[in-house]
């Protein structure tokens, strides 16, 4: 039984208050001790998103990349290997992760989603940052972590009416420094050359100077004074995604990461050539729009080689980013109790078909880096083979971080496989404007809208590029029910 006395004596009231207030006050302190005691007993969340990153780092195997950060990083948590976005281009990759659920196939897809909150339909369901912040979470976002770096829409991507995703950040930002505004530092290039017309800006660059010569540097600034200041708060848990820009078009990175190729013998590019017969195969128009002096990649293998080295500094000059955010991290004391989630919005062909870019529905527009390290918590250097999907974050990051399950969430968590070596047969969907496709264990199979269907064997050596679906309609009949069945 409480004494009153004592509960009057242990209050710190600076005025004369009857007993029974300063028993309220004294009930109410310990009731927001209570509550702050229970954030804090919540991770954190670091979630770093890096456009156009394609698997290819050291500790996926690539052992030509110097990616010397994202390695640690992987050493301390699991790798899965099998990752897979839910559709080949930023937007729609995007909506998926922060929102764990199928959407839209175009790159607005977040904003056709905001528009839908102002009609009050109850159909919009809370994003992932939305979750955690009506959780307890401080919720702040630095860069491109929707499709618009900051959150904005407008003209400049800078109009604060005009929001990607309303209710999900306490805090949008994105430093654009010498670039001028949001859509000028996207695609910018050395010291704020900013996209006026793609075919006057250069695809490949490598200007000597500091890391803020380009828009990644300020981002990762901004990023390490939010966490620095997420960090000293002691009342509440926080969730800070960062969005790194690099290695998007057009290819830019400070020299120094540049020279870090100088000697590098690059791999043979895989089935380079154009596929016969009806694929998603396009013409590489996000590349081509840009000045690469009238030179043609499958017909130059230097100027190929060349493209390919300018992408590989372009992923160090990000995975340096990463370094210093992990290191502020550490410096802070917090890294013990904060999950990391590193994680690509798609992969890229650098060659591969006869594509430079995104945008197909083959493995290499769809295949991106997953890792998710919780220090004591989790596993460290465990490198699973599961084929797992973007769709599946949002539940994952929930459960490890003991948060309700949203039942509306479409994909999975992986707590379940993050300890185990065992490969299970798992599956991946994802879409594009025209057609859809399914990723087993075993098979790949592209569903056109017309009906024509693409079945490739991962099996075999010729991998996706021996269309075998006429030959297993059984397969094909099979598949293409349970697209149907999950997206329909």
């Amino acid at each position: 039984m409480v004494n009153i006395k004592d509960r009057v004596r242990a209050t710190n009231c600076s005025v004369y208050l009857t007993g029974m207030t300063c028993i309220l006050i004294s009930i109410m302190g310990q009731v927001s001790c209570m509550v702050a005691d229970k954030n804090l007993d919540k991770p954190n969340i670091l979630l770093i998103c890096i456009d156009d990153l394609r698997p290819e780092l050291n500790s996926f195997g690539a052992s030509y990349i110097k990616s010397p950060h994202i390695d640690a990083l992987a050493r301390q948590g699991v790798s899965f290997l099998h990752h897979y976005v839910n559709a080949p281009s930023c937007g729609p990759s995007r909506y998926t992760l922060l929102t764990g659920r199928y959407g839209p196939t175009s790159n607005n897809a977040l904003f056709q989603r905001a528009s839908l909150m102002t009609q009050d339909t109850g159909d919009v369901y809370p994003s992932m940052p939305e979750w955690f912040r009506s959780n307890g979470y401080t919720t702040v976002s630095v860069g491109k972590v929707s499709h618009h770096p900051g959150g904005l829409g407008g003209d400049d991507w800078n109009d604060p009416s005009h929001l990607e995703m309303p209710n999900a950040w306490d805090k949008h930002l994105m430093p654009s420094g010498e670039w001028l505004h949001p859509r000028g530092a996207m695609h910018g290039l050395a010291n704020g050359e900013i996209r006026i017309d793609a075919s006057t800006m250069d695809v490949i660059q490598a200007v000597e100077g500091d890391d803020t010569i380009y828009p990644d540097g300020n981002i990762t600034n901004e990023a390490i004074k939010q966490l620095k200041e997420l960090s000293a708060e002691q009342k509440k848990p926080f969730f800070l995604a960062v969005g790194i820009i690099r290695p998007h078009l057009p290819f830019g990175a400070p020299k120094s990461y540049l020279d870090l190729y100088d000697e590098v013998d690059l791999p043979s590019i895989v089935h380079p050539q154009k596929p016969s017969g009806k694929t998603t195969w396009h013409e590489s128009g996000e590349f081509m729009k840009y000045n690469r002096w009238d030179k043609d990649m499958s017909k130059d293998k230097t100027f190929a080689d060349k493209v390919r080295r300018h992408y590989a500094a372009c992923v160090s000059f990000a995975d340096a980013q990463v370094g210093k955010l992990l290191q502020t991290l550490k410096e802070s004391g917090r890294d013990k109790n904060t999950i990391v989630v590193l994680w690509g919005d798609h992969g890229w062909h650098l060659g591969e078909h006869a594509i430079w870019g995104k945008h197909s529905l083959f493995e290499e527009s769809l295949h991106s880096p997953l890792i998710i390290s919780y220090p004591n918590k989790l596993k460290s250097d465990i490198k699973q083979n599961t084929i797992v999907q973007t769709l599946d974050v949002f539940p994952t990051l929930c459960e490890i971080s003991g948060l309700d399950m949203p039942a509306f969430t479409q994909g999975k968590s992986l707590v379940g496989i993050m300890n185990i070596l065992k490969t299970q047969n798992n599956i991946a969907i994802a879409y594009k404007g025209n057609a859809k496709t399914i990723r087993t264990t075993e098979h790949r199979l592209i569903l056109h809208d017309d009906g024509y269907a693409e079945l490739y064997d991962h099996t075999t050596d010729e991998a996706e590029t021996q269309n075998i679906a006429e030959l297993n309609p059984a397969i094909v009949n099979r598949l293409s029910a349970r697209l149907e069945e999950i997206l329909n």
